[in-house]
């Protein structure tokens, strides 16, 4: 009789797609029951939309602001769940020794850190989600399917170059430190690029310094789904994600190596 043949690569690639998919579904929830991380990475994009967007809806120079603002606050939005949740989070588990034994169990690296990512990822799409709803019920815009799914694109991919700068700031900040680190740096960011407000408005010498910043760069992707980019160079604004991307996974192994090799 016939016996079916296990294959042990094909057992191997199961056991790890299981494992990565529990511990992402894990991460998941354990940021949801995070009061203050998800009530603020969901609650501040959709409190900022209703105070200065849904007021807003015909106010700006040619432009539906209360439409702009829902590409802005969705970049926002994405940038502190990925900032918050590797940054400040990897920060907080490494002071408490979760880290290490995450390392010494027999879990792959590249699930813990994915899952996080997979997370952050999950977030941009409830955020991106609750602005639309807020946009077409209150904010008095016209958002297609497509448009919000190619937003939702956007914002998911560009998830990956921010998710690298927190892990890279989770390696050389403490976690006491970490939060108020973060807020210095994605906050003036968020202002410089035109996440809150369009570029036009801000004094010059900002307006030369934002092309050189990554969040503008993302930015400009996302404005470019209602045609509210400066430039719709799309590959150009790809290209600088992804270097910047490989600068901050480059500079996090340096750190990491480094550190390990003290140890």
């Amino acid at each position: 009789m016939a016996t079916a043949v296990i294959r042990p690569a094909t057992l191997s690639l199961s056991y790890y797609l299981n494992l990565f998919a529990k511990e992402t579904r894990y991460e998941f929830v354990k940021a949801m029951r995070n009061r203050m991380y998800s009530l603020a990475t969901l609650g501040f994009p959709v409190m900022f939309y209703l105070l200065f967007g849904a007021t807003n809806r015909h106010a700006g120079p040619g432009m539906n602001f209360a439409q702009y603002l829902v590409a802005g606050y969705s970049c926002f939005g994405m940038l502190a769940a990925a900032l918050f949740n590797l940054g400040a989070g990897v920060a907080t588990e490494r002071a408490q020794g979760w880290l290490e034994l995450k390392q010494a169990s027999p879990m792959p690296r590249m699930a813990y850190l994915g899952a996080k990512v997979l997370t952050c990822m999950g977030f941009g799409v409830l955020i991106v989600a609750s602005l639309v709803t807020l946009g077409v019920t209150l904010g008095g815009v016209h958002i297609t399917p497509l448009q919000a799914a190619h937003l939702t694109l956007i914002i998911v991919i560009g998830s990956v170059p921010f998710a690298s700068l927190g892990m890279l700031l989770s390696l050389l900040l403490s976690p006491s430190a970490a939060p108020g680190v973060i807020n210095l740096i994605y906050l003036p960011l968020s202002f410089c690029s035109g996440l809150w407000m369009p570029i036009d408005v801000l004094p010059q010498w900002l307006q030369k310094i934002a092309p050189a910043l990554p969040t503008y760069h993302f930015a400009q992707l996302a404005l470019n789904v209602f045609g509210y980019a400066r430039s719709s160079a799309t590959l150009v604004h790809w290209e600088a994600l992804a270097g910047f991307t490989c600068l901050m996974l480059g500079l996090a192994w340096l750190v990491f190596t480094r550190s390990e090799a003290k140890a």
